[in-house]
């Protein structure tokens, strides 16, 4: 052959790898994903020095030179190969070598090349090997290697000619796609920020005089529809805008106008968006223009804040201010007119008259007093500082004291008293629910005509007590109800008013305010409704109910008030799970939580909260919502074994929209920071003892012995017993209990409403029951006898 040939021949031959080199470089270049850009570089590397196999790294992003973690992408090997040599410690070793080497490296046997770097011997079957580091502006951000398999013919000069400049140009596409994936996840985390923003904002093209964006908060104050993502100057023309002072403002002469044409920044313009439907919005609007590196306007990013709030707040303060001085300015005048008459008397009044005024001047200063009062508590209760004291309380004797409290304070209408039989203990401030009571009795009166009766009331569920207040009133608007425990507001007269005439004008007061605080202090709830179909109103509120046994029921008053003094509690068997990732709160939670007796398990990291439960299998689980690196609702649906057991969420956020997505999962309950540890305590314990109810709430099974509560039926192996009501009612009542003990008085109580100290009675009851049941009572297997105390139920 000519020279002449072989040189076209050479030169058609490097044309055809300087055509594909190209071609691999456009290829690599057409795209912005990191992971295409990385199988592209790889299986083009093989295609252009015919490799066997190919090795792509890439550095992480705080990678600069050798060494540390990457992006690896393997290409050429078999499903079999990945399998069964990929994962061995020499392969792992070769990886981290190749992606180490930050200069070009040529070798006809890299088993030579790895022995002399003492990387053991690898399962791949490697000959010879072109590596070339993947560099961008003398900056190294990975490395490409290839390799054939042994026996295979050595890698050229051309070879590694070809493959450098590849290299360079997939570094430059991996850069750019790492770029374009940050500044991507960079958009979506500033559109998630824009569209949960509270303020709306309004991003306006100059030139195309459109919206490009418009948050959800912006979408709701011009009323446009959730998918509408521009809104035109047509749509504004269908608004009206008007200053503060009521003067309309054209749509050319809006507060941003400047910036739109000019601009200019724009702070603090005020203006209210009138609706079509005569509605109006005030808000506050912000402009600021965006320019381009050459000066010319570009955008504008305007801002529009709803003032409504900070208008309700501003009602809030003067309706505030107004009631203060109406309340304070009523017992002032009567001592100011008391004072002056007895001052400016033309002739000295004798005792009896001068005893009358000065009885004026007292009971004036008492209701200033007693305003005062109010109002401090309104405080703690809004700062969270109300200071609770909680006890097991005999809710009858509570009762009676505010009933007492009431008529020495010059209450005239008449207390009917009727509680629920086997009313439990309730756990609450014996004083705090005596002043809720009272004021529930006094705004009774104030809503009833004189001399009429009041009615209060005490049943039980499950979990809780609730307590009635009844009056024969005018009964409550329902339009009025959402207001009536706000501390402005309330159903009914002022205390000023007729008696009752008008018991559907809201009038002003802080009574029921400090009401609803008390209670939810106490983690109960208050609420309002009807007395009955011919009127009056009915205020109930709710406290946690105890079912303690007998000696611990009915200990002495001393014991319980060293036991107060002391701070210590009662150890208990339960262990509450506490994942909160605040430091400070995680204190405060343990610190209440251990001082209540109970075992706490605590951890910031939601990542131990699967271990620690399997581990410690808690009997409640207190879960923070917002926790470091996801949520407390997260945590619930990767991991719902969780709610085996009680779940109270705790959240600074009290939206019902997390309350109820904390319901719908499956919580117990929602408590909203921050709470007191009465709250904290109040909460876990009901949620305890509803969990320890329901366990046994359809069915009970001991041994042999199963109770049916829903068709109230008993067998033993199977064999259906016939028992009395009686009979029935002692057995369900102790294994709905179980393994709890029951005293004599408890028992008595229970089925007889109390009897005195007849012991023989419950006995022989017992007698029959164990009978009937077949068990011994020399050696019980399903009614247990506690010498001295009472009975039990074996545990299910």
């Amino acid at each position: 052959m000519a020279d002449s040939d072989v040189l076209m021949t050479e030169v058609e031959r490097l044309r055809v790898r300087l055509s594909g080199l190209t071609a691999a470089m456009l290829r690599i270049s057409e795209n912005l994903e990191f992971d295409t850009v990385l199988q592209e570089a790889a299986d083009s590397a093989r295609t252009l020095t015919g490799a066997h196999y190919a090795v792509v790294s890439a550095f992480g992003d705080a990678k600069s030179s050798g060494g540390g973690a990457a992006n690896r992408l393997l290409a050429g090997f078999s499903e079999q190969e990945g399998q069964t040599q990929l994962g061995d410690d020499a392969s792992v070793a070769l990886f981290t070598h190749l992606h180490e080497l930050q200069a070009p490296l040529r070798t006809p046997s890299f088993s030579a090349h790895a022995e002399s770097h003492g990387l053991g011997e690898s399962e791949l079957r490697i000959g010879p090997l072109l590596s070339s580091p993947m560099k961008v502006r003398e900056r190294q951000v990975g490395s490409l290697s290839v390799w054939k398999r042994s026996g295979s013919d050595d890698f050229t000069h051309e070879d590694e000619e070809i493959l450098a400049p590849f290299a360079c140009q997939a570094a430059l596409a991996l850069t750019n796609a790492r770029r374009h994936g940050e500044e991507r996840r960079a958009r979506a985390d500033i559109e998630a920020l824009v569209d949960a923003s509270p303020v709306g904002v309004v991003v306006v093209d100059v030139l195309a005089e459109n919206t490009v964006l418009i948050n959800p908060e912006a979408r709701r104050l011009l009323r446009l529809a959730p998918d509408q993502d521009s809104c035109s100057v047509a749509r504004l023309e269908q608004l009206r805008f008007k200053r503060l002072d009521g003067s309309e403002i054209a749509v050319d002469e809006m507060p941003f106008e400047p910036a739109l044409h000019d601009g200019q920044t724009v702070f603090g313009e005020a203006l209210a968006v009138v609706h079509p439907d005569g509605t109006e919005v005030t808000t506050l609007v912000n402009a600021t223009p965006i320019l381009s590196d050459d000066g010319d306007l570009v955008s504008v990013i305007a801002t529009l804040q709803d003032l409504t709030p900070l208008e309700d707040l501003e009602r809030l303060r003067a309706d505030y201010l107004a009631m203060v001085s109406h309340e304070l300015r009523s017992p002032l005048t009567s001592i100011k007119g008391a004072a002056a008459t007895m001052r400016n008397a033309p002739v000295p009044p004798d005792a009896a008259e001068a005893h009358q005024f000065f009885c004026i001047v007292e009971e004036q200063a008492d209701v200033m007093r007693d305003l005062i009062n109010d109002l401090l508590e309104m405080t703690r209760i809004e700062t969270g500082m109300l200071s609770v004291t909680p006890a097991p309380l005999n809710m009858a004797s509570v009762i009676e004291q505010a009933k007492s409290a009431f008529v020495s304070s010059g209450g005239r209408h008449s207390v009917e008293i009727e509680l629920a039989p086997n009313l439990p203990l309730l756990w609450g401030d014996r004083q705090r629910i005596a002043q809720v009571l009272v004021k529930l009795l006094s705004n009774a009166a104030a809503s009833s005509p004189q001399w009429s009766t009041i009615s209060v009331t005490a049943s039980v569920d499950v979990a809780h007590a609730a307590i009635s207040v009844s009056d024969t009133g005018a009964g409550i608007a329902p339009e009025h109800l959402p207001l009536l425990f706000t501390k402005f507001a309330r159903g009914g007269p002022d205390a000023a008013g007729d008696g009752g005439s008008d018991r559907n004008a809201v009038g002003r007061g802080l009574g029921l305010a400090i009401c609803k605080g008390i209670v939810e202090a106490h983690g109960g709830r208050i609420w309002a409704d009807r007395a009955g179909p011919d009127g009056g109103a009915r205020i109930s509120f709710s406290l946690p109910a105890l079912f303690e046994p007998a000696a611990a029921a009915v200990r002495p008053e001393a014991e319980a008030a060293e036991g107060r003094r002391t701070g210590q509690a009662p150890a208990k068997v339960e262990r509450i799970l506490v994942i909160d990732d605040d430091p400070e709160a995680l204190r405060f939670v343990r610190a209440a939580l251990q001082r209540a007796g109970y075992t706490p398990i605590v951890t910031a990291d939601p990542s131990e909260a699967e271990h620690l439960f399997e581990a410690e299998r808690p009997h409640l689980v207190l879960l923070d919502v917002v926790l470091r690196g996801t949520d407390g609702f997260e945590l619930v649906k990767r991991f719902p074994r969780m709610l085996e057991v009680p779940v109270i969420f705790m959240s600074g956020r009290g939206d019902d929209r997390f309350v109820a997505q904390a319901f719908d999962l499956g919580a117990t309950d929602y408590i909203v920071k921050p709470f007191s540890p009465t709250e904290l305590l109040a909460r876990s314990s009901a949620a305890l003892r509803r969990h320890s109810q329901s366990q046994h709430a359809e069915r009970y099974r001991a041994a042999d012995l199963t109770v049916d509560f829903l068709m109230r039926t008993v067998t033993v192996a199977g064999r259906p017993v016939n028992l009395t009501p009686t009979e029935y009612q002692l057995l369900a009542v102790l294994c709905t209990n179980a393994p709890r003990t029951l005293s004599y008085d408890q028992l008595l109580e229970h089925l007889w409403g109390g009897s005195g100290d007849d012991v023989q009675r419950v006995r022989g009851l017992v007698r029959d029951l164990r009978a009937k049941l077949g068990d011994d009572a020399r050696n019980p297997t399903y009614i247990l006898t506690v010498p001295r105390v009472g009975y039990s139920a074996a545990a299910a």
